[in-house]
């Protein structure tokens, strides 16, 4: 790959968009292939002679408001808070929808919600070997690549494991319900099962600090090698089960009120000290996204990689609706986790790379999931698969007179929808409610329905809501597993007992 000045890159930036119309993506799908849409972009500058490494971190139902850098008030995040001051802070980014698989299926894909392979939370539903993932991008691009946490885009025995879709290495769950626990007795580490001494029968490791050192292992690893890296860390933090180590809780026991908080899942692990525990939970959190930027900085290349932190929902809500509303974790929005109002889709974003982003920016560019496949691409000079998204790197760059915009974003299915265009966002929140609609830039938290008093602009997010779906193709899965195929010990033999 030649060396071009990363000014002269951004400034012959594709004028064109690089998303899919509702015809080409029938039409592209029914051959049962995605075809390469963009000319290939070479990112170098000048004073590096790679593409830069690239680290991805995403928490698991983190809401908008649980950071303190975005206004979270009864604890501190200050690892993640020290990413954005010296980054960039996004106001209005979207996760790809509200639950966990089908929203890492858009930031896998670059397809919006209408397009993307997976949009079902069955947990084991599969992307088909026809269905490229950025991480193939970046491999083909030379990158080592690395995941370490929850994937659900396919099983160890179906074509979207994660060895058959761009990972060299990867350790944790390829089920969901496999990622619902912290105390697992065993672990995926690619196609092999890793097992986890002392959580047969007792609470030993706490996989989130397994998937941390293997996370740690493969950066030191990487820097020894003379390839640029992707490292894609999906966190199951603070998805419940609620569950940290006493070290992570104790700070905060005696500052909050107790709560009990009972898992209504049977074998599922509840707590009488939940504002504790959940506080606790994020913490962690942030204590290993410090502990990451800190190995960055003491192996020297912290100044060669962008450092993304995102979530992929919003918070959670159900039996733990008094997390959401005494942490207030979506803050000034509307919803929840499952919910397509903002509480449920608009998540923390943030981007990191030393002299290229300015420090302490924060953004209004309205952004989702599916604009990473074109994004990461760009930064490693790789060639994306079709997509509907759009490379974000003139605004993480300053260049915002050359960054394209979303016509409309899109998220649902069949029954519920949602479309943002612009300042205005439309939803129909169920099959049998009327579309909604709603002026963000002076009504973030949905409350003024605007739908009757606009009907040329609910006419067009309607219009757009229809191009925008594709019924989806038949899902490919597994079943649902027992509890007992992850956790032992006596919270499963209570429940063999009462069989």
């Amino acid at each position: 790959m030649n060396s071009n000045n990363l000014k002269e890159h951004v400034d012959n930036i594709p004028t064109k968009s690089n998303q899919i119309s509702r015809r080409q993506f029938i039409k592209l799908t029914a051959t049962g292939t995605i075809v390469a849409g963009l000319t290939q972009n070479r990112l170098l500058s000048a004073t590096t002679k790679r593409p830069p490494n690239i680290v991805f971190i995403m928490a698991d139902d983190l809401g908008y408001g649980h950071l303190s850098c975005y206004g979270q008030e009864k604890f501190q995040t200050p690892n993640i808070d020290r990413l954005a001051a010296e980054g960039m802070k996004f106001t209005q980014y979207y996760a790809g929808y509200t639950v966990c698989a089908p929203s890492r299926s858009v930031l896998m894909t670059g397809l919006h919600h209408g397009h993307t392979p997976v949009r079902s939370n069955s947990g084991s539903s599969s992307l088909l070997e026809s269905e490229t993932t950025v991480a193939q991008v970046l491999k083909k691009a030379g990158y080592v690549t690395g995941g370490f946490g929850k994937w659900g885009l396919g099983l160890e025995n179906m074509p979207g494991a994660p060895s058959k879709k761009g990972f060299d290495e990867f350790y944790g769950f390829y089920h969901q319900v496999h990622a619902h626990f912290y105390y697992p007795y065993w672990i995926w580490h690619n196609d092999q099962k890793l097992m986890l001494n002392g959580n047969d029968h007792k609470f030993d490791q706490y996989v989130d600090d397994v998937l941390h050192e293997k996370v740690m292992d493969f950066i030191r690893a990487s820097a020894k090698k003379r390839q640029p890296f992707f490292c894609y860390i999906p966190s199951i933090i603070p998805h419940v089960e609620l569950a940290v180590p006493e070290d992570s809780v104790k700070p905060f026991r005696g500052k909050f009120p107790k709560k009990t908080i009972k898992d209504p899942r049977p074998g599922y692990i509840g707590s009488d000290d939940a504002y504790a525990v959940y506080a606790g939970m994020i913490s962690r959190l942030d204590r290993n996204v410090g502990e990451i930027t800190a190995l960055l900085k003491q192996l020297n290349i912290d100044k060669n990689t962008i450092v993304f932190f995102t979530s992929d929902n919003g918070p959670q809500s159900g039996p733990w609706q008094p997390l959401r509303d005494f942490f207030k974790g979506a803050g000034p929005l509307k919803g929840s986790k499952a919910s397509l109002y903002e509480g449920g889709i608009r998540v923390p974003f943030i981007a990191r790379w030393f002299g290229r982003i300015e420090p302490g920016s924060i953004n209004k560019h309205i952004g989702c999931f599916q604009d990473m496949m074109p994004t990461l691409a760009q930064l490693a000079g790789a060639k994306p698969t079709q997509n509907d998204g759009i490379s974000i790197v003139p605004t993480l760059l300053g260049k915002k007179r050359r960054q394209k915009k979303h016509e409309y974003l899109y998220w649902g299915t069949a029954a519920t929808r949602a479309v943002r265009m612009g300042k205005w966002k439309a939803v129909k929140p169920g099959k049998k409610n009327d579309w909604e609609l709603y002026d963000l830039s002076k009504d973030i938290g949905e409350t003024n329905n605007l739908a009757s008093a606009n009907p040329d602009v609910m006419g067009k997010m309607k219009k757009y809501a229809s191009e925008a779906f594709v019924p989806n193709r038949k899902q490919i899965g597994g079943k649902w597993p027992h509890i007992s195929e992850y956790v032992r010990g006596e919270r499963v033999d209570k429940l063999e007992k009462k069989k």
